[in-house]
């Protein structure tokens, strides 16, 4: 009997574009991209050819990026590590009940930890209502977290009226984009969000 593979959103073949790419730098191609000689040199050369691949990608600067393991760190970076610069001692954060566990983890984590979180509803289609969202945000709001395309239903988010309604609160936006780069047009500056995750594993998007 064949299997038919459907579960892409979680991950998907490798192009072969993007093995033949990656082949040299996994055999006869080593160093360490912070060294100085040739070999480091190579690999810090090719490194940043990425980095500029990516950043053009979704509008962004190279200088901008920093490359994590996928998105699930990413994520957790982006969270973790904004209330960690903010240096609150209670910070409010708020985001949704149908965030990915790479989202949702995280912010628990920083509840038990102190943090006060908020869960905004959603409708029957998973589709955030601004006004909702923004009627949770307090004195004390720090960071908001809405991801830009569902991994489960594929709802895509009002991310960019979101982002600019908060900027005029001076809250942090943070979208999870891992299931909307590479199948939707994605510019930062658009979106005009602080913070975005993305992941390799996922979208076919030529760069």
């Amino acid at each position: 009997m064949s299997r038919i593979y459907l579960d892409h959103n979680a991950t998907t073949a490798l192009d072969a574009r993007v093995r033949d790419a990656m082949l040299p730098w996994l055999g006869d191609r080593p160093g360490n991209a912070s060294s100085v000689h040739a070999f480091g040199q190579e690999a810090r050369r090719a490194i940043d050819r990425a980095r500029a691949q990516v950043a053009r990608l979704i509008g962004a600067q190279p200088e901008e990026l920093v490359f994590t393991s996928g998105g699930t760190e990413a994520n957790n970076l982006a969270l973790l590590g904004a209330v960690a610069a903010a240096g609150r001692a209670r910070p409010h954060l708020v985001t949704t009940a149908i965030e990915h566990q790479s989202v949702l983890n995280p912010c628990r984590h920083l509840e038990r930890t102190g943090a006060a979180l908020t869960l905004a509803p959603v409708d029957g289609h998973g589709l955030v209502d601004p006004e909702a969202l923004l009627a949770a945000l307090g004195d004390d709001t720090l960071l908001v977290s809405v991801m830009l395309a569902n991994n489960d239903v594929g709802t895509v988010e009002p991310v960019a009226e979101l982002a600019s309604r908060l900027r005029e609160r001076g809250v942090l936006f943070h979208t999870d984009a891992v299931q909307a780069v590479g199948r939707l047009a994605v510019d930062v500056g658009r979106l005009g969000v602080d913070l975005l995750s993305l992941s390799g594993q996922i979208g076919r998007a030529h760069v």
